[in-house]
């Protein structure tokens, strides 16, 4: 199995994070992640609304939530669990997820897809 890379908050880009959730779907599961604290299996979040996301896309929205630091995932046996690092981006840049999700749900209040409710949490 291939290592899961993980970078030091110290190492988090706001770049890498606004290009990881300029993405509705990513942005859609990183707001189902934080709302849960933790997401057990990549395919619960497999459906957003009414889309399914195909397992190959799923996998690679992780990875790249995962290496902007957005979440951390750990094995456990065939499963890996997610966990949202909220905290620690919100301390390290301020404001930052919150405009970001903000702005999708103002833009589904429009009528527009996105990442639904993810700020009212």
């Amino acid at each position: 199995m291939r290592p899961l890379i993980h970078p030091a908050i110290e190492d988090v880009r706001p770049e890498a994070i606004i290009h990881a959730l300029s993405d509705p779907n990513r942005a859609a599961i990183f707001a189902t992640i934080m709302r849960a604290g933790c997401v057990q299996a990549c395919s619960a979040v497999a459906s957003l609304g009414d889309r399914v996301i195909p397992k190959s896309s799923l996998s690679n929205h992780f990875k790249v939530l995962r290496e902007a630091g957005l979440i951390r995932s750990e094995r456990h046996g065939v499963e890996l669990r997610n966990h949202s690092r909220w905290a620690e981006v919100e301390a390290r840049f301020p404001g930052l997820l919150p405009a970001i999700l903000n702005a999708y749900a103002s833009t589904m209040t429009c009528g527009a897809s996105g990442a639904g409710d993810a700020a009212a949490s």
